[in-house]
């Protein structure tokens, strides 16, 4: 055992105290130059009204919105772009000329035909996630967009969020060296699923928050292929939804 005196036990040399300036890195996201695509909703569920409210701060154009159901169409369309067209058929929208960006919505197993749809009609994309839940019917997808020159995104923003774009840039810039692993503990509450459809998806967490994460754990290793991938998840103390 280390003699009370020695001080230094265990520890490496302590270099000079004091805030270090967080180096000036392009983390926001850039907007382009001078395109500026009328873009079509196709889905008014519960994450639409997040979309709508980010394209009205960015100064965006919506100019049509699909829904199976009027009445919810109208509310998004009134509340955020009044002068939008409303259809009930994606195929509608998608037959407009002037609408050359869609942003589709809709849960994983309804949205598959749409995006073919989307990608025939030479519209970009961007897709709700998680994108798929079958990888074969994913990459197919992204060779079809790639056959018609259609860009296509996935809506994986976690990455975005500032402090993990920082993060991001600052891998790429070689200010933490190279990366050999990513770990991340989160913690969230997602009681207020409780009693809704979310809450018969099984690893509800793994499966539509947890993709956040293993999106920017591949954004962090950079151009690093990751070898193995572990996940798992657990019930809190006083959760009400069913799955972990």
């Amino acid at each position: 055992m280390a003699d009370e005196q020695d001080s230094g036990y265990g520890r490496g040399k302590i270099g000079s105290e004091g805030e270090v300036a967080a180096p000036d890195l392009p983390y926001q996201p850039r907007d382009p130059e001078s395109y500026r695509p009328a873009i079509g909703l196709i889905g008014c569920g519960g994450i639409s009204e997040m979309h709508l409210r980010a394209y009205k701060n960015a100064g965006y154009e919506v100019a049509a919105l699909c829904s199976r159901d009027r009445a919810r169409a109208e509310g998004r369309r009134d509340e955020y772009y009044p002068e939008a067209d409303i259809y009930l058929d994606y195929r509608d929208l998608l037959a407009r000329d002037d609408i050359e960006v869609v942003d589709i919505t809709p849960h994983p197993e309804e949205r598959v035909p749409i995006l073919e749809a989307a990608i025939d009609a030479e519209k970009h994309i961007l897709s709700q996630k998680p994108f798929v839940v079958d990888l074969d019917v994913g990459e197919a997808l992204v060779a079809r967009a790639d056959a018609r020159g259609v860009k296509m995104a996935v809506n994986q923003n976690g990455r975005w969020a500032p402090h993990f774009s920082y993060m991001r840039q600052a891998v790429a810039a070689g200010l933490v060296g190279k990366v050999q692993s990513v770990e991340f503990a989160v913690h969230w509450d997602h009681n207020w699923i409780a009693g809704s459809a979310f809450d018969e998806v099984g690893d509800l967490v793994l499966y539509d928050f947890g993709v956040h994460w293993f999106d920017m754990a591949l954004a962090l290793l950079s151009d690093e292929k990751p070898q193995k991938v572990y996940a798992s998840a657990r019930r809190s103390a006083g959760q009400r939804a069913k799955p972990p």
